[in-house]
């Protein structure tokens, strides 16, 4: 409020206190907003966001990697797995809370990038799906990390118990059906961001539509098709960090 305390002294008018200047002017029109010290860090999100997401993929890539090579696909398998070496399992486990962060940061600064131009509406879903997604594989990872020391407390009372096979078919569950639709989700209103904003190139947000409809649709079919989005986003991070010198976001909003 201090501006417009200036204009009322300048015309010799008796300055209002800044809790009546706040009860006159409607709140859509109130700009409380005060320079702050991280406003010099602004010009780096996008390199900020490029890193994150590299981060992330880089580490999901390992995460289901070492998942694929280490555990069958097959949710109805009696648990061999267990009683052969789980250190790559147990790798994966602690390199997600890792990965999380750096999904977490790369969400982040995408925001902050779009800044004024962001949709409610899209801002929604998209931070919506970024969080379920991130809380799926968190809980998924919790489940397999719980099966293990299980198994290491009481090897045969688990693997012949139903609470063993319920385990591996949650995790099998939030991996394979509800995170993937929900990566998916996350793609398209991603993409759709990008094309409004010009955020990334028109070829990667449509290539993002693509990839979404392959996740929602033939996920079940392929054992290696989560790895696509992670895919995706080192693509989009690769372009955010060769482009971030590049022409501006536009400042054209999304449609209504």
């Amino acid at each position: 409020m201090p501006r417009i305390q200036a204009r009322l002294a300048r015309s010799n008018a008796t300055p209002l206190s800044s809790t009546t200047v706040s009860e006159t002017i409607p709140w859509e029109f109130r700009d409380d907003s005060e320079p702050t010290e991280f406003d010099g860090c602004l010009s780096e999100n996008p390199r900020a966001a490029a890193f994150a997401g590299i981060i992330f993929s880089v580490l999901l890539f390992v995460v289901f990697g070492l998942m694929r090579l280490s555990v069958p696909s097959d949710p109805f398998e009696p648990g061999a797995w267990l009683a052969e070496d789980t250190t790559y399992v147990a790798l994966a486990m602690n390199l997600v809370p890792f990965a999380g962060v750096a999904f977490l940061w790369f969400v982040g600064v995408l925001r902050d990038r779009l800044g004024a131009r962001e949709d409610r509406f899209f801002a929604t879903v998209f931070l919506g799906s970024g969080f379920l997604l991130l809380a799926m594989l968190f809980a998924a990872a919790a489940v397999v990390g719980a099966i293990i020391i299980a198994f290491h407390a009481a090897p045969e009372a688990l693997v012949h118990s139903a609470t063993f096979h319920f385990g591996r078919g949650l995790a099998y569950g939030m991996i394979n059906i509800y995170l993937v639709k929900t990566a998916a989700v996350f793609m398209i209103t991603t993409s759709t961001i990008a094309i409004y904003t010009h955020l990334t190139p028109r070829w990667l947000a449509i290539g993002g539509y693509v990839i979404a409809v392959v996740l929602l649709i033939g996920s079940s079919y392929f054992s290696w098709g989560l790895l696509v989005f992670p895919l995706w986003v080192l693509l989009v991070s690769l372009t955010i960090l060769r482009d971030r010198k590049a022409v501006p976001i536009s400042t054209d909003g999304l449609p209504p």
